[in-house]
Protein backbone atom coordinates (compact mmCIF):
# COMPACT_ATOMS: atom_id res chain seq x y z
CA UNK A 1 0.00 0.00 0.00
CA UNK A 2 2.70 2.39 1.41
CA UNK A 3 4.31 1.58 -2.30
CA UNK A 4 1.21 2.03 -4.32
CA UNK A 5 0.87 5.96 -2.30
CA UNK A 6 4.61 6.93 -3.28
CA UNK A 7 3.66 6.28 -7.19
CA UNK A 8 0.43 7.50 -7.21
CA UNK A 9 0.19 10.45 -9.56
CA UNK A 10 0.01 14.07 -7.91
CA UNK A 11 -2.88 16.72 -8.48
CA UNK A 12 -1.07 18.93 -10.48
CA UNK A 13 -1.64 22.61 -12.33
CA UNK A 14 -0.17 23.08 -15.75
CA UNK A 15 -0.57 26.92 -17.40
CA UNK A 16 0.19 27.03 -20.93
CA UNK A 17 0.39 30.33 -23.31
CA UNK A 18 -0.40 28.75 -26.77
CA UNK A 19 1.93 29.55 -29.79
CA UNK A 20 5.06 31.01 -27.57
CA UNK A 21 7.69 31.10 -29.90
CA UNK A 22 5.00 33.51 -31.71
CA UNK A 23 4.35 35.48 -28.73
CA UNK A 24 7.84 35.80 -27.54
CA UNK A 25 9.12 37.44 -31.06
CA UNK A 26 6.24 39.43 -31.38
CA UNK A 27 7.36 40.98 -27.88
CA UNK A 28 10.97 40.93 -28.37
CA UNK A 29 10.44 42.87 -32.22
CA UNK A 30 7.29 44.91 -31.50
CA UNK A 31 5.40 43.43 -33.99
CA UNK A 32 1.42 43.09 -35.07
CA UNK A 33 0.33 40.32 -32.72
CA UNK A 34 -2.46 39.91 -35.32
CA UNK A 35 -0.60 39.43 -38.43
CA UNK A 36 0.33 36.11 -39.88
CA UNK A 37 2.93 34.88 -38.18
CA UNK A 38 5.10 31.67 -38.32
CA UNK A 39 8.39 30.49 -36.33
CA UNK A 40 10.64 28.20 -38.52
CA UNK A 41 13.48 25.41 -36.89
CA UNK A 42 15.36 23.95 -39.71
CA UNK A 43 13.25 24.93 -42.60
CA UNK A 44 9.61 23.65 -40.23
CA UNK A 45 6.87 25.63 -38.90
CA UNK A 46 7.10 24.78 -35.37
CA UNK A 47 4.22 27.56 -34.17
CA UNK A 48 2.02 30.20 -35.86
CA UNK A 49 -0.18 32.91 -35.26
CA UNK A 50 -4.03 32.71 -35.40
CA UNK A 51 -3.69 34.76 -38.79
CA UNK A 52 -1.50 32.36 -40.38
CA UNK A 53 -3.84 29.15 -39.44
CA UNK A 54 -6.52 31.41 -40.86
CA UNK A 55 -4.60 31.22 -43.97
CA UNK A 56 -3.96 27.22 -44.06
CA UNK A 57 -0.38 27.61 -42.04
CA UNK A 58 0.25 24.46 -39.62
CA UNK A 59 2.75 23.16 -37.56
CA UNK A 60 4.88 20.56 -39.70
CA UNK A 61 4.55 22.36 -43.13
CA UNK A 62 7.81 22.96 -45.03
CA UNK A 63 8.45 27.08 -45.48
CA UNK A 64 7.40 26.90 -49.20
CA UNK A 65 4.19 25.55 -48.83
CA UNK A 66 3.26 27.77 -45.89
CA UNK A 67 4.40 30.50 -47.87
CA UNK A 68 2.37 29.29 -51.01
CA UNK A 69 -0.58 29.20 -48.62
CA UNK A 70 -0.13 32.43 -46.84
CA UNK A 71 2.13 35.13 -49.40
CA UNK A 72 2.03 37.78 -47.23
CA UNK A 73 3.27 35.72 -44.12
CA UNK A 74 6.23 37.03 -41.64
CA UNK A 75 8.98 34.48 -41.09
CA UNK A 76 10.93 34.22 -38.00
CA UNK A 77 13.72 31.67 -36.85
CA UNK A 78 13.49 29.66 -33.96
CA UNK A 79 15.19 31.08 -31.09
CA UNK A 80 15.07 29.22 -27.53
CA UNK A 81 16.96 31.13 -25.57
CA UNK A 82 14.34 34.23 -26.95
CA UNK A 83 11.63 32.09 -25.77
CA UNK A 84 12.99 31.51 -21.83
CA UNK A 85 13.84 34.98 -21.38
CA UNK A 86 10.17 36.26 -22.21
CA UNK A 87 8.67 33.71 -20.42
CA UNK A 88 10.61 34.58 -17.54
CA UNK A 89 8.62 37.31 -16.20
CA UNK A 90 5.82 34.88 -16.27
CA UNK A 91 7.06 32.34 -14.65
CA UNK A 92 8.30 35.13 -12.05
CA UNK A 93 4.38 36.23 -11.34
CA UNK A 94 3.69 32.70 -10.61
CA UNK A 95 6.06 32.10 -8.61
CA UNK A 96 4.98 34.94 -6.63
CA UNK A 97 1.51 33.75 -6.14
CA UNK A 98 2.23 29.64 -6.16
CA UNK A 99 5.94 28.93 -5.18
CA UNK A 100 6.91 25.63 -6.55
CA UNK A 101 6.97 26.36 -10.57
CA UNK A 102 8.53 23.83 -12.77
CA UNK A 103 9.46 24.89 -16.45
CA UNK A 104 8.65 22.30 -18.68
CA UNK A 105 9.29 24.38 -21.79
CA UNK A 106 9.21 27.86 -22.85
CA UNK A 107 5.33 28.67 -22.66
CA UNK A 108 4.75 25.78 -20.47
CA UNK A 109 4.96 25.30 -16.75
CA UNK A 110 3.77 22.65 -13.81
CA UNK A 111 3.27 22.73 -10.18
CA UNK A 112 1.20 21.15 -7.37
CA UNK A 113 -2.38 22.02 -6.95
CA UNK A 114 -2.67 21.02 -3.64
CA UNK A 115 -1.42 24.08 -1.70
CA UNK A 116 -2.77 26.86 -4.36
CA UNK A 117 -6.19 24.97 -3.79
CA UNK A 118 -5.99 24.97 -0.06
CA UNK A 119 -5.43 28.70 -0.23
CA UNK A 120 -7.94 30.20 -2.57
CA UNK A 121 -10.88 27.78 -2.04
CA UNK A 122 -10.51 24.98 -4.61
CA UNK A 123 -8.80 23.94 -7.80
CA UNK A 124 -10.63 25.88 -10.17
CA UNK A 125 -10.12 29.07 -7.87
CA UNK A 126 -7.12 28.57 -8.33
CA UNK A 127 -6.07 28.23 -11.76
CA UNK A 128 -8.72 31.44 -12.41
CA UNK A 129 -6.22 33.30 -9.66
CA UNK A 130 -3.22 32.28 -11.46
CA UNK A 131 -4.09 33.14 -15.04
CA UNK A 132 -5.32 36.42 -13.93
CA UNK A 133 -2.29 37.49 -12.24
CA UNK A 134 -0.10 36.26 -15.75
CA UNK A 135 -3.18 37.76 -17.88
CA UNK A 136 -1.87 40.96 -19.97
CA UNK A 137 -3.73 42.51 -22.16
CA UNK A 138 -4.88 40.16 -25.15
CA UNK A 139 -2.51 37.00 -24.21
CA UNK A 140 -4.20 33.66 -24.30
CA UNK A 141 -3.50 31.83 -21.23
CA UNK A 142 -4.89 28.69 -20.34
CA UNK A 143 -4.84 26.15 -17.55
CA UNK A 144 -5.49 22.23 -16.88
CA UNK A 145 -5.58 20.55 -13.81
CA UNK A 146 -5.38 16.51 -13.42
CA UNK A 147 -3.68 13.44 -11.55
CA UNK A 148 -0.12 13.89 -12.67
CA UNK A 149 2.15 16.83 -15.13
CA UNK A 150 1.27 14.58 -18.48
CA UNK A 151 -2.79 14.75 -18.16
CA UNK A 152 -3.12 18.17 -16.48
CA UNK A 153 -0.96 19.31 -19.73
CA UNK A 154 -3.10 17.62 -22.39
CA UNK A 155 -6.09 19.24 -20.32
CA UNK A 156 -4.90 22.76 -21.06
CA UNK A 157 -4.06 21.85 -24.82
CA UNK A 158 -7.13 19.82 -25.84
CA UNK A 159 -9.79 20.75 -23.92
CA UNK A 160 -9.42 24.61 -23.63
CA UNK A 161 -10.77 27.78 -25.57
CA UNK A 162 -10.48 31.13 -25.38
CA UNK A 163 -13.90 32.00 -23.37
CA UNK A 164 -13.22 28.58 -21.85
CA UNK A 165 -9.12 28.78 -20.35
CA UNK A 166 -9.40 26.34 -17.65
CA UNK A 167 -10.31 22.19 -17.81
CA UNK A 168 -10.09 19.97 -14.60
CA UNK A 169 -9.96 16.65 -14.81
CA UNK A 170 -11.62 14.89 -12.03
CA UNK A 171 -9.26 13.30 -9.77
CA UNK A 172 -9.53 9.07 -10.39
CA UNK A 173 -10.98 9.96 -14.40
CA UNK A 174 -7.76 10.63 -15.86
CA UNK A 175 -7.80 7.12 -18.01
CA UNK A 176 -11.35 8.25 -18.97
CA UNK A 177 -10.07 11.37 -20.26
CA UNK A 178 -6.85 10.81 -22.13
CA UNK A 179 -8.50 7.08 -23.80
CA UNK A 180 -9.88 9.06 -27.08
CA UNK A 181 -6.35 11.41 -27.69
CA UNK A 182 -4.06 10.13 -30.91
CA UNK A 183 -1.02 8.71 -29.24
CA UNK A 184 0.67 11.20 -31.29
CA UNK A 185 0.40 13.85 -27.75
CA UNK A 186 2.84 11.20 -26.33
CA UNK A 187 5.69 12.77 -28.12
CA UNK A 188 7.69 9.56 -28.91
CA UNK A 189 9.74 8.08 -31.42
CA UNK A 190 7.93 4.68 -31.00
CA UNK A 191 4.53 6.27 -32.01
CA UNK A 192 4.99 5.67 -35.50
CA UNK A 193 5.30 1.95 -34.91
CA UNK A 194 2.35 1.91 -32.61
CA UNK A 195 0.14 3.28 -35.79
CA UNK A 196 1.19 0.75 -37.98
CA UNK A 197 0.45 -1.90 -35.36
CA UNK A 198 -3.34 -0.23 -35.18
CA UNK A 199 -2.76 1.62 -31.90
CA UNK A 200 -4.12 4.47 -32.62
CA UNK A 201 -5.55 6.26 -29.24
CA UNK A 202 -4.20 6.66 -25.80
CA UNK A 203 -6.99 4.10 -24.70
CA UNK A 204 -5.42 2.03 -27.61
CA UNK A 205 -2.36 1.57 -25.77
CA UNK A 206 -3.25 1.74 -22.14
CA UNK A 207 -5.46 -1.46 -23.13
CA UNK A 208 -2.08 -3.29 -24.08
CA UNK A 209 -1.18 -5.54 -21.00
CA UNK A 210 2.23 -3.55 -19.55
CA UNK A 211 4.22 -6.70 -19.57
CA UNK A 212 3.83 -6.68 -23.53
CA UNK A 213 5.40 -3.09 -23.58
CA UNK A 214 7.70 -3.78 -21.07
CA UNK A 215 9.05 -7.13 -23.03
CA UNK A 216 9.55 -5.25 -26.00
CA UNK A 217 10.73 -1.72 -25.15
CA UNK A 218 11.92 -1.59 -21.87
CA UNK A 219 11.50 0.54 -19.04
CA UNK A 220 10.13 2.85 -22.03
CA UNK A 221 7.22 0.70 -22.54
CA UNK A 222 6.17 0.56 -18.94
CA UNK A 223 6.80 4.48 -18.99
CA UNK A 224 4.20 4.97 -22.26
CA UNK A 225 1.67 2.84 -20.36
CA UNK A 226 1.66 4.56 -17.42
CA UNK A 227 1.53 7.79 -19.61
CA UNK A 228 -1.52 6.64 -21.89
CA UNK A 229 -3.95 5.03 -18.43
CA UNK A 230 -3.48 8.23 -16.51
CA UNK A 231 -0.71 7.01 -13.88
CA UNK A 232 1.57 9.50 -14.80
CA UNK A 233 3.78 8.96 -11.65
CA UNK A 234 6.32 12.15 -12.43
CA UNK A 235 6.45 14.67 -9.57
CA UNK A 236 7.07 18.41 -10.06
CA UNK A 237 10.00 19.42 -9.55
CA UNK A 238 10.31 22.94 -8.54
CA UNK A 239 12.91 24.77 -10.49
CA UNK A 240 15.49 27.18 -8.19
CA UNK A 241 15.12 30.88 -8.97
CA UNK A 242 17.99 32.09 -10.88
CA UNK A 243 18.86 35.51 -9.16
CA UNK A 244 17.60 38.68 -10.11
CA UNK A 245 20.42 40.22 -12.27
CA UNK A 246 18.60 42.92 -14.63
CA UNK A 247 17.91 46.11 -13.61
CA UNK A 248 15.44 48.77 -14.56
CA UNK A 249 14.83 52.55 -13.89
CA UNK A 250 11.84 54.81 -14.94
CA UNK A 251 11.84 58.41 -15.30
CA UNK A 252 9.00 60.41 -14.16
CA UNK A 253 8.62 62.54 -15.95
CA UNK A 254 9.96 60.98 -19.14
CA UNK A 255 13.73 62.58 -19.95
CA UNK A 256 14.49 63.97 -23.60
CA UNK A 257 18.33 64.06 -23.51
CA UNK A 258 20.53 61.17 -23.46
CA UNK A 259 23.33 63.03 -21.11
CA UNK A 260 20.22 62.53 -18.67
CA UNK A 261 18.83 59.51 -19.31
CA UNK A 262 22.61 58.09 -18.80
CA UNK A 263 23.32 59.95 -15.77
CA UNK A 264 20.02 58.68 -14.32
CA UNK A 265 21.39 55.08 -15.02
CA UNK A 266 24.72 55.29 -13.13
CA UNK A 267 23.84 54.21 -9.86
CA UNK A 268 21.49 50.95 -11.58
CA UNK A 269 25.04 50.55 -13.81
CA UNK A 270 26.94 50.12 -10.81
CA UNK A 271 24.19 48.21 -9.06
CA UNK A 272 24.39 45.27 -12.12
CA UNK A 273 27.52 45.20 -11.87
CA UNK A 274 27.79 44.34 -8.01
CA UNK A 275 25.16 42.18 -8.35
CA UNK A 276 27.08 39.83 -10.90
CA UNK A 277 29.83 40.09 -9.07
CA UNK A 278 27.98 38.42 -6.25
CA UNK A 279 27.94 35.51 -7.91
CA UNK A 280 31.38 35.15 -9.44
CA UNK A 281 29.96 36.69 -12.71
CA UNK A 282 30.78 38.79 -15.53
CA UNK A 283 28.66 40.10 -18.31
CA UNK A 284 30.16 39.43 -21.68
CA UNK A 285 27.04 40.74 -23.77
CA UNK A 286 24.51 43.40 -22.76
CA UNK A 287 20.38 43.59 -23.27
CA UNK A 288 19.52 47.43 -23.53
CA UNK A 289 15.68 47.38 -23.13
CA UNK A 290 14.52 51.62 -23.46
CA UNK A 291 10.84 52.13 -23.11
CA UNK A 292 9.56 55.67 -24.44
CA UNK A 293 6.16 57.18 -23.18
CA UNK A 294 4.25 56.31 -25.90
CA UNK A 295 4.93 52.58 -25.42
CA UNK A 296 7.58 52.42 -28.35
CA UNK A 297 10.74 50.14 -27.39
CA UNK A 298 14.24 49.75 -28.51
CA UNK A 299 15.89 46.53 -27.89
CA UNK A 300 19.68 45.76 -28.55
CA UNK A 301 22.00 43.49 -27.64
CA UNK A 302 25.64 45.01 -27.11
CA UNK A 303 28.71 42.98 -27.08
CA UNK A 304 31.71 43.74 -25.44
CA UNK A 305 35.88 42.42 -26.27
CA UNK A 306 36.18 42.04 -22.86
CA UNK A 307 33.77 42.40 -19.52
CA UNK A 308 31.37 45.36 -19.15
CA UNK A 309 31.85 47.77 -16.26
CA UNK A 310 29.75 50.58 -14.68
CA UNK A 311 31.16 52.85 -17.19
CA UNK A 312 30.70 50.58 -20.65
CA UNK A 313 27.20 49.64 -19.66
CA UNK A 314 26.29 53.53 -19.32
CA UNK A 315 27.77 54.68 -22.80
CA UNK A 316 25.71 51.33 -24.77
CA UNK A 317 22.89 53.21 -22.97
CA UNK A 318 23.76 56.87 -24.53
CA UNK A 319 24.76 54.99 -27.74
CA UNK A 320 21.66 53.03 -28.39
CA UNK A 321 19.71 56.35 -27.65
CA UNK A 322 21.70 58.37 -30.01
CA UNK A 323 21.54 55.41 -32.74
CA UNK A 324 18.00 54.26 -32.19
CA UNK A 325 15.17 55.80 -34.36
CA UNK A 326 12.44 53.71 -32.81
CA UNK A 327 11.92 56.24 -29.69
CA UNK A 328 9.64 59.27 -31.00
CA UNK A 329 9.17 60.61 -27.34
CA UNK A 330 10.87 60.86 -24.23
CA UNK A 331 12.08 57.78 -22.57
CA UNK A 332 10.53 56.13 -19.50
CA UNK A 333 11.89 53.36 -18.65
CA UNK A 334 15.09 52.08 -19.07
CA UNK A 335 15.88 48.17 -18.39
CA UNK A 336 19.53 46.44 -18.77
CA UNK A 337 20.22 42.59 -17.95
CA UNK A 338 22.78 40.16 -19.22
CA UNK A 339 22.53 38.37 -22.40
CA UNK A 340 25.42 36.47 -21.75
CA UNK A 341 27.72 36.04 -19.21
CA UNK A 342 31.05 34.19 -17.77
CA UNK A 343 32.77 33.10 -14.71
CA UNK A 344 34.72 35.69 -13.63
CA UNK A 345 37.64 33.52 -12.89
CA UNK A 346 38.03 33.08 -16.33
CA UNK A 347 37.87 37.05 -16.56
CA UNK A 348 40.74 37.39 -13.65
CA UNK A 349 44.10 40.14 -14.45
CA UNK A 350 47.32 38.15 -14.96
CA UNK A 351 50.03 37.14 -12.18
CA UNK A 352 52.71 39.36 -14.41
CA UNK A 353 50.18 42.13 -16.21
CA UNK A 354 47.40 42.36 -18.25
CA UNK A 355 49.66 42.17 -22.08
CA UNK A 356 49.76 44.44 -24.85
CA UNK A 357 46.01 43.11 -25.83
CA UNK A 358 44.58 44.26 -23.03
CA UNK A 359 46.57 47.70 -22.74
CA UNK A 360 45.52 47.83 -26.40
CA UNK A 361 41.91 47.26 -25.44
CA UNK A 362 41.46 49.63 -22.84
CA UNK A 363 43.13 52.10 -25.37
CA UNK A 364 40.22 51.37 -27.95
CA UNK A 365 37.95 51.30 -25.58
CA UNK A 366 38.72 54.44 -23.93
CA UNK A 367 38.74 56.20 -27.54
CA UNK A 368 35.33 54.71 -28.05
CA UNK A 369 33.97 55.99 -25.08
CA UNK A 370 35.34 59.45 -25.84
CA UNK A 371 34.30 58.97 -30.09
CA UNK A 372 30.99 57.12 -29.62
CA UNK A 373 30.08 53.48 -30.97
CA UNK A 374 31.71 53.75 -34.31
CA UNK A 375 34.19 55.78 -33.54
CA UNK A 376 36.45 52.85 -33.65
CA UNK A 377 36.49 49.79 -36.10
CA UNK A 378 37.98 47.07 -37.00
CA UNK A 379 38.26 45.12 -40.76
CA UNK A 380 36.63 41.99 -41.05
CA UNK A 381 36.32 40.14 -44.63
CA UNK A 382 32.98 39.26 -45.37
CA UNK A 383 31.76 36.97 -48.43
CA UNK A 384 30.38 38.83 -51.66
CA UNK A 385 31.62 38.38 -55.73
CA UNK A 386 33.21 42.19 -55.21
CA UNK A 387 36.19 43.57 -53.13
CA UNK A 388 34.72 46.59 -52.20
CA UNK A 389 31.54 44.55 -50.62
CA UNK A 390 33.72 41.98 -48.97
CA UNK A 391 35.77 44.93 -46.75
CA UNK A 392 33.37 45.02 -43.76
CA UNK A 393 34.19 48.19 -41.00
CA UNK A 394 32.88 46.51 -37.54
CA UNK A 395 32.47 49.11 -34.27
CA UNK A 396 35.04 47.64 -31.56
CA UNK A 397 33.44 45.08 -29.68
CA UNK A 398 30.57 43.96 -31.94
CA UNK A 399 29.90 40.73 -33.65
CA UNK A 400 30.71 41.31 -37.38
CA UNK A 401 26.91 40.88 -39.45
CA UNK A 402 28.29 39.53 -42.77
CA UNK A 403 27.77 37.36 -45.33
CA UNK A 404 29.38 34.94 -44.94
CA UNK A 405 33.00 33.74 -46.74
CA UNK A 406 32.19 29.95 -46.91
CA UNK A 407 29.12 30.42 -49.44
CA UNK A 408 29.28 29.47 -52.70
CA UNK A 409 30.00 33.31 -54.27
CA UNK A 410 29.73 32.40 -58.60
CA UNK A 411 32.06 35.08 -59.86
CA UNK A 412 33.53 35.82 -57.20
CA UNK A 413 37.58 36.41 -57.53
CA UNK A 414 39.72 33.27 -56.56
CA UNK A 415 42.83 33.98 -54.96
CA UNK A 416 45.41 35.87 -54.66
CA UNK A 417 43.48 38.82 -54.37
CA UNK A 418 44.58 42.10 -55.20
CA UNK A 419 46.98 44.01 -52.16
CA UNK A 420 45.48 47.52 -52.67
CA UNK A 421 41.27 47.92 -53.20
CA UNK A 422 39.70 50.66 -53.89
CA UNK A 423 36.70 51.90 -51.86
CA UNK A 424 35.40 53.69 -54.78
CA UNK A 425 36.10 52.70 -58.30
CA UNK A 426 38.58 54.47 -60.46
CA UNK A 427 37.19 55.04 -63.56
CA UNK A 428 39.80 54.46 -67.34
CA UNK A 429 39.52 53.99 -70.73
CA UNK A 430 40.39 50.60 -72.65
CA UNK A 431 41.50 51.64 -76.14
CA UNK A 432 42.84 49.53 -78.74
CA UNK A 433 45.80 50.29 -81.14
CA UNK A 434 43.12 52.80 -83.04
CA UNK A 435 42.43 54.72 -80.07
CA UNK A 436 39.19 53.30 -80.04
CA UNK A 437 37.12 52.20 -76.55
CA UNK A 438 37.40 48.31 -76.27
CA UNK A 439 34.64 46.88 -75.10
CA UNK A 440 32.66 43.35 -74.04
CA UNK A 441 29.71 41.99 -76.46
CA UNK A 442 26.50 40.15 -76.45
CA UNK A 443 28.52 36.87 -76.63
CA UNK A 444 31.19 37.85 -73.97
CA UNK A 445 33.87 38.54 -76.23
CA UNK A 446 36.17 41.55 -76.82
CA UNK A 447 35.09 43.61 -79.98
CA UNK A 448 39.02 44.42 -80.23
CA UNK A 449 42.63 43.93 -78.70
CA UNK A 450 43.65 45.92 -75.74
CA UNK A 451 46.31 48.19 -76.25
CA UNK A 452 46.14 50.77 -73.69
CA UNK A 453 44.99 52.50 -70.47
CA UNK A 454 43.95 55.71 -70.30
CA UNK A 455 43.01 57.42 -67.22
CA UNK A 456 43.02 61.40 -65.78
CA UNK A 457 47.04 61.21 -65.43
CA UNK A 458 48.15 59.55 -68.92
CA UNK A 459 48.36 56.84 -71.15
CA UNK A 460 49.99 53.25 -70.52
CA UNK A 461 50.46 50.50 -72.73
CA UNK A 462 49.31 47.15 -71.82
CA UNK A 463 51.76 43.94 -71.88
CA UNK A 464 49.90 40.96 -71.38
CA UNK A 465 46.10 40.92 -70.16
CA UNK A 466 43.44 38.09 -69.49
CA UNK A 467 39.75 37.46 -69.27
CA UNK A 468 36.75 38.41 -69.83
CA UNK A 469 35.66 36.96 -66.44
CA UNK A 470 31.45 37.25 -66.33
CA UNK A 471 29.94 38.19 -62.98
CA UNK A 472 26.24 38.19 -63.19
CA UNK A 473 24.01 39.21 -60.26
CA UNK A 474 20.39 39.64 -59.72
CA UNK A 475 18.86 38.67 -63.09
CA UNK A 476 15.96 38.29 -61.69
CA UNK A 477 15.22 41.90 -60.33
CA UNK A 478 15.49 44.57 -63.26
CA UNK A 479 16.05 47.57 -60.62
CA UNK A 480 19.21 45.85 -59.28
CA UNK A 481 20.28 43.39 -62.13
CA UNK A 482 24.47 43.80 -62.88
CA UNK A 483 26.48 42.04 -65.76
CA UNK A 484 29.56 42.87 -65.77
CA UNK A 485 33.36 41.18 -67.00
CA UNK A 486 36.50 41.45 -65.10
CA UNK A 487 39.66 41.48 -66.66
CA UNK A 488 43.73 41.00 -65.29
CA UNK A 489 45.76 43.20 -67.20
CA UNK A 490 49.75 43.98 -66.76
CA UNK A 491 50.73 47.60 -68.09
CA UNK A 492 54.02 48.71 -69.55
CA UNK A 493 55.68 49.13 -65.70
CA UNK A 494 54.65 45.93 -64.93
CA UNK A 495 51.97 47.07 -62.32
CA UNK A 496 49.13 44.57 -62.40
CA UNK A 497 45.50 45.99 -62.41
CA UNK A 498 41.97 44.24 -61.55
CA UNK A 499 40.07 45.55 -63.83
CA UNK A 500 36.03 45.79 -64.49
CA UNK A 501 34.18 46.59 -67.87
CA UNK A 502 30.19 47.26 -67.29
CA UNK A 503 28.13 48.38 -69.45
CA UNK A 504 30.85 49.46 -71.45
CA UNK A 505 32.21 51.53 -68.86
CA UNK A 506 35.63 50.80 -67.76
CA UNK A 507 36.82 51.23 -63.95
CA UNK A 508 39.98 49.76 -61.85
CA UNK A 509 38.89 47.62 -59.15
CA UNK A 510 42.11 47.00 -57.45
CA UNK A 511 45.69 46.80 -57.65
CA UNK A 512 48.56 43.48 -57.56
CA UNK A 513 51.21 45.00 -55.36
Amino acid sequence: MGEQEATAPVRSLVVWVPDWPVVAFVRESGGDPNAPIAVFEKGVVIACSAAARADGVARGQRRRDAQARCPALQVADADAVRDHREFAPIVARLEEMAPGVQVLEAGLCALRVRGPARFYGGETEAAGALLAAVAEGDLDVRAGVADGPFTAQQAARMSTRPDRPIRVVEAGRSAEFLAPLTIAVLDDESVDLFARLGVQTLGDLAAIEPERLVERFGPRGARLHGLASGADSRPVTPRTPPPELHREVSFEPPLELADQVAFGMRVAAEEFIAGLGTVDLVCTELRVILTGDRGETSNRVWLHPGTFDAAAVVDRVRWQLAESGKLTSGVARVKIEPEAVDAASHHAVSLFGSGPEQRVHHALSRVQAMLGHTGVVTPVVGGGRWLAERQVLVPWGDRPVTSSRERPWPGSLPDPLPATVFERALPLAVVDREGDMVAVDGRGELTAIPAALVSSTGSRGIRSWAGPWPVVERAWDAARARRAHRFQMVDATQTAWLLVCDGGEWSVEGRYD
